[in-house]
């Protein structure tokens, strides 16, 4: 049974998602401020987080930044009441591996947490991907630069998966955001985009300056060869 941490101030919400969660087959811990959530993570690591923007002792995205220093393959669903595109924004660059606006369909959230779960599932402990001088731990979710380790978001491993697979050649959007995050784009979603950018930060250029991972405009993206 999976289990979800479910940290948000609003109890009423946590009651309601909670119980629905429950119903359908997940193990569901809330937790009503950042510091009983840091209590609980130090107890146990749930299987996935879904982390509210505002928290009454501070700010979700600050609690993101702290989960993925500590825990960097730990999958994050962010919320937010606002569900300002600021906040989409930020938490999507701080490495959260999907976001929702609230109040969101429970339906939708199941869904959105299935594909996380489906993703997190660890391959073979030997998988292992290599082109030039980049290879992939498909187990660990960790790419290797030369001797340089870069710790890799869950969306952002797959993403780099889904590339290395074909490389040279155009990945379209639809299918890669079925591979990375498990659901296709809607209208003006630029999640995608967002953790495109970030891996691309955290591999850099190739040795003789070259980006490794390019768009190509109406195909999609890429990892050059």
């Amino acid at each position: 049974m999976s289990q979800i941490l479910l940290i948000d101030d609003d109890q009423e919400l946590c009651d309601l998602l909670g119980a629905w969660l429950k119903q359908e087959g997940f193990e569901v811990t809330a937790c009503h401020a950042g510091s009983d959530a840091r209590i609980q993570l130090r107890e146990a690591t749930p299987d996935v987080v879904v982390l509210d923007v505002m928290l009454p002792d501070g700010s979700g995205l600050e609690l993101l930044k702290q989960l993925r220093s500590d825990h960097p393959q730990l999958p994050v669903l962010m919320l937010s009441g606002r569900g300002e595109p600021l906040d989409r924004i930020l938490g999507l660059e701080l490495g959260a591996d999907d976001y929702l606006a609230k109040p969101c369909d429970p339906r939708e959230l199941t869904a959105r947490l299935r594909a996380i779960l489906r993703r997190s599932h660890p391959a073979q402990p030997a998988a292992r991907l290599q082109l030039g001088d980049l290879s992939l731990s498909l187990a660990r979710g960790v790419a290797n630069i030369g001797e340089t380790e870069i710790t890799l978001t869950l969306t952002e491993s797959r993403i780099l998966e889904a590339l290395l697979r074909q490389p040279g050649d155009p990945l379209e959007k639809q299918a890669l955001a079925q591979a990375a995050l498990g659901r296709k784009l809607t209208l003006y979603d630029r999640s995608l985009d967002m953790h495109v950018s970030n891996l691309r930060r955290k591999l850099g250029s190739h040795a003789d300056g070259r980006p490794r991972i390019l768009a190509l405009r109406g195909r999609g993206y890429y990892y050059s060869v």
